[in-house]
């Protein structure tokens, strides 16, 4: 049984005030204890403790209900959840499911039972300016300019920050686990998924490949070193394009990869023998998207092969979600992988395999969490605390939607088919995976 812990101050104190103020709007009790910025402290005493540090927290919901309000408050350290994260974020969604809970709709009479509250507690103010942190793009949604723009916040940050963050691969993207022993690590994991992906478009000494939204090159160096590939690598991201052509140059790969900083509209060139973008279609947007496989179809040659790795989410959530188009990936669209297979074969590719590797990423991004934990002070002093708190809510979040299965990603593999219809492709796929568990 649930009970609620003696409190500190009288019922009367700002933690009384305002969960009485939630309980009344979502019309169920709070599953969570909170803690005011007075020492007042109520609810369940085996749940997490939620801390709300100032008046401002409050003042910051009251204009901006709902998620990118708390996620305003946590970032700027306005409110904080003690112990595990991690914890806290499910039993939120847990409650989410279980108890079904909603915005509330509030009435006249609940808003103004909120100001009165907000009075009382002298949390009644002008609306506080939005973190720093926080995306400010302008422009058409997916105009160039605006794209370059949402790309350089975040793949921008710094080449030091993802060295800090990321493997020796340089991989930001899912990684593939092919074996659960403790030798195999996040970059054994990173090569599996680049070798599986260079063995699913059946790369050979000479091939053309283009990469589409290369990162920090971990699939063009692959490709390259590995399998003789001759690479086109392209990103919008200044720190990248720097970050691979200096990686290029101390490798020797100067004669097989050329790299290019430009929008994936402005790719010419081909027909190439294959085309790979990985976790990059996310940022294309929903409209633009069949122009985007339409690319893809144009820029492969018949019998060649495409490989998409991409996020996915349902149908009731597509997008990205308030707090990451707002703090990480603004603009970012994701949809469920029914309807990006249905706009590949739009474009008259045809699909071939696809591959779920949610509970990959799981792994791959409980990993970097352990290792933003494991230098936290560090990344403080590259990027500030505010920007390292929202990686900490980032990663946490994410992880905790792949477990939950809020969020997916996928390989698709697809071909451009030839003038007879034939794929090219063998009948069997089994080889793709051959030693992948050997780090």
């Amino acid at each position: 049984m649930t009970t609620t812990a003696p409190t500190s101050t009288a019922r009367s104190g700002a933690a009384h005030l305002l969960t009485a103020l939630a309980e009344d709007a979502l019309g169920v009790p709070l599953p969570v204890r909170l803690r005011a910025w007075d020492g007042s402290e109520t609810g369940p005493a085996d749940a997490p403790v939620v801390v709300v540090r100032s008046r401002r927290a409050l003042r910051r919901l009251l204009w901006q209900p709902g998620v990118l309000g708390l996620a305003q408050a946590y970032v700027t350290g306005e409110l904080d959840i003690e112990g595990d994260l991690a914890h806290g974020l499910r039993t939120a969604w847990a409650a989410h499911r279980e108890l079904r809970l909603r915005p509330p709709r509030l009435t006249p009479a609940d808003r103004a039972r909120a100001v009165a509250t907000a009075v009382r507690l002298g949390a009644l103010g002008p609306r506080p300016a939005a973190p720093a942190s926080q995306a400010r793009l302008r422009g058409g949604l997916h105009s160039r300019a605006r794209d370059r723009a949402a790309i350089s916040h975040h793949y921008d940050l710094s080449n030091d920050f993802y060295a800090l963050l990321l493997d020796e691969t340089m991989a930001y993207s899912c990684g593939y686990w092919a074996a659960e022993h403790a030798a195999f690590g996040p970059a054994d994991a990173q090569r599996a998924k680049l070798e599986l992906i260079c063995r699913k478009l059946a790369l050979a000494p000479g091939a053309r490949l283009l990469d589409i939204g290369c990162g920090w090159g971990s699939l063009t160096l692959h490709a390259a070193q590995r399998y003789g590939a001759r690479v086109t690598a392209v990103t919008l991201a200044r720190e990248q394009a720097a970050y691979v052509r200096e990686q290029v140059r101390e490798r020797g790969l100067t004669v097989l990869v050329d790299v290019v900083r430009q929008d994936y509209r402005d790719i010419e060139g081909g027909p190439y023998d294959a085309v790979a973008t990985v976790e990059m279609g996310e940022h294309v947007g929903d409209a633009e998207y069949p122009a985007f496989t339409a690319a893809l179809h144009r820029l492969v040659r018949p019998r060649g092969r495409v490989l998409v790795q991409q996020m996915s989410r349902g149908r009731v959530a597509p997008g990205g979600g308030p707090f990451i188009e707002a703090y990480i990936a603004p603009d970012m669209h994701m949809r469920p992988l029914g309807d990006t297979v249905g706009l590949l074969e739009g474009a008259g590719l045809e699909v071939r395999h696809t591959e779920s590797l949610r509970e990959h990423y799981v792994h791959t991004i409980g990993a970097w969490h352990r290792t933003l934990e494991d230098r936290w002070e560090r990344f403080v002093r590259l990027v500030g605390e505010e920007t390292a708190r929202v990686w900490r809510l980032y990663l946490v979040g994410s992880a905790l939607a792949f477990e939950e299965g809020r969020m997916g990603v996928d390989q698709i593999l697809a071909v451009r088919p030839g003038p007879d219809g034939d794929s090219g492709l063998p009948a069997t796929t089994h080889t793709w995976y051959e030693g992948l568990e050997r780090p």
